[in-house]
């Protein structure tokens, strides 16, 4: 096909979730319709760094021409059709190297950026569009500062990256998780029991807060503040006893700490390229906890709990509608940017508004709950107040 304009490269990396397919496809359309050549980057940044820059070498696994006729079989599905991982190449592992950069990176570490840009650069890549989190989307800013036309594309479950209200995944992940604890309320109901259930959310609380706001629990937990297990068993035993089922509901942010604990729970000790140690675990400390305590406010009997670690069921599966419509609007957000020949720029959601935001927010402070602003820390519950002129998901990104 004729070059009328340049190549337009996509990638995704970090966590999959409902989403990335439909932004995907709108990119790919909107920019063959426009006149360019779309490149898919397989494999988030693995793609481009496992990449043999030479004609005759098979790099299928590397990267894919996209077509029309590619996307629309894949935009309606969740997941990402390109794949994903967590590589970072400007801290690659010694043991993730390919065989033909072994010779050329001896550290423990690697910064293998000039051999990225080589790859770039052979591909032809105009514009990088990178879809993903602050962990995918910072190493899109260092090949910004490169000299990378780079457009960025917001996703994350967690809903932590600054500089924008919305983050693909996040509408799935809490319509899931609203659906699954009024599911899972059936047993704890029967039983008389606390549920207690785990849901995602490393540094930010959100994914806990949002879907308590809407009454699928009674109280949450969330990372931003450390919470006095004796003063939960104590309010989750009151909500308990007062609903006519006998039985209360929390939810827990897996970054969520605990006053007599030191940090977060992790499920081991490796770290990903990032440093990012795999969590879990609050929940069942948090379900254990409770069921000790509460007999101290129950009359001197102990009280049952169901403990559920919601993990990969809410961001496996098709996207929801917000999912879907989300994706639609940044993916021609990026085009626009790509038309305009700007770059260096994180498309945006805002106050209901759709904008874009200097890339170099990705790398700033972290986006996290405004404690003051949302959070009744002495009843572990979302504020409900000051809602008037609030965007759908109510909490802004002040960044």
């Amino acid at each position: 096909m004729s070059q009328k304009k340049g190549t337009i490269a996509i990638l995704t990396g970090g966590g999959d979730v409902p989403g990335l397919n439909p932004a995907i496809r709108a990119v790919t359309i909107r920019a063959i319709r426009e006149g360019y050549r779309v490149i898919g980057l397989r494999r988030g940044w693995a793609g481009v760094v496992d990449m043999v820059p030479e004609k005759d070498y098979d790099n299928r696994e590397n990267f894919i021409e996209l077509t029309e006729d590619v996307v629309n079989r894949a935009g309606r599905t969740g997941g990402t059709f390109l794949h994903s991982s967590r590589t970072r190449p400007s801290a690659l592992p010694a043991s993730n190297l390919p065989p033909h950069l072994r010779d050329s990176y001896k550290g423990e570490l690697n910064d293998v950026t000039p051999h990225v840009l080589r790859n770039l650069d052979w591909l032809g890549v105009d514009f990088l569009i990178p879809i993903g989190g602050d962990d995918t989307l910072s190493y899109g800013h260092r090949l910004h500062q490169e000299g990378v036309k780079v457009v960025a594309i917001p996703k994350t479950m967690d809903n932590d990256v600054p500089g924008t209200d919305y983050c693909i995944g996040f509408g799935t992940c809490v319509t899931r998780t609203i659906e699954m604890a009024h599911s899972l309320r059936t047993s704890a109901g029967s039983h008389e029991r606390f549920l207690v259930i785990e849901v995602f959310g490393r540094y930010a609380g959100f994914t806990a807060l949002l879907p308590t706001m809407a009454g699928a629990a009674d109280r949450c937990v969330i990372p931003e503040y450390p919470v006095e297990i004796e003063h939960l068993a104590e309010l989750a035993t009151f909500d308990r006893n007062r609903h006519p089922s006998k039985y209360s509901v929390i939810i827990v942010s897996e970054g969520a700490r605990l006053t007599k604990h030191e940090g977060m729970s992790f499920e081991g000790g490796e770290a990903d390229q990032y440093g990012h140690k795999k969590l879990g675990g609050i929940g069942d400390k948090i379900a254990a906890d409770l069921k000790d305590l509460s007999a101290k406010y129950n009359n001197g009997r102990k009280i049952n709990v169901i403990n559920q670690r919601l993990g990969y069921l809410v961001r496996s599966g098709n996207p929801d509608a917000l999912d879907s419509i989300v994706p639609m609007a940044f993916g021609n957000l990026a085009l626009d940017l790509v038309l305009s020949n700007t770059s260096g720029r994180l498309v945006s959601l805002r106050n209901g508004a759709y904008d874009n935001v200097p890339i170099d927010v990705v790398i700033g402070t972290k986006k996290v709950v405004d404690v003051h602003k949302y959070y009744n820390a002495e009843r572990l519950r979302p504020q409900y107040k000051s809602f008037s002129r609030r965007p759908t998901f109510i909490m802004t990104s002040d960044i």
